[in-house]
């Protein structure tokens, strides 16, 4: 198990694309959390095997239709096993 802390930059809120982060990471087996950052961005915390974090990263680097992802900073963590779930905070 591995976990990473990502910061999405681009047009990505008011777009559905915490939800989309949450449906993705539910797929994958994904747990952690996704919340809007007050300049614009996105922040996942994002945690699972490495195969299943690439494959979400993937389709996060994507986004869904409504949005325009320009950057990910990805940063590894350390694991903590504190997430048992995926959620949105607000």
């Amino acid at each position: 198990m591995k976990q990473i802390h990502l910061t999405v930059f681009g047009r990505v809120q008011g777009v559905g694309f915490r939800y989309f982060s949450q449906m993705k990471a539910i797929q994958y087996g994904i747990r952690g959390w996704v919340r809007n950052c007050d300049e614009g961005s996105v922040e996942i915390i994002a945690e699972g095997s490495e195969e299943n974090l690439q494959l979400f990263l993937e389709d996060v680097r994507k986004g869904n239709p409504f949005s325009t992802v320009d950057d990910i900073a990805i940063k590894e963590m350390e694991k903590t096993d504190g997430y048992h779930s995926f959620k949105i905070k607000y």
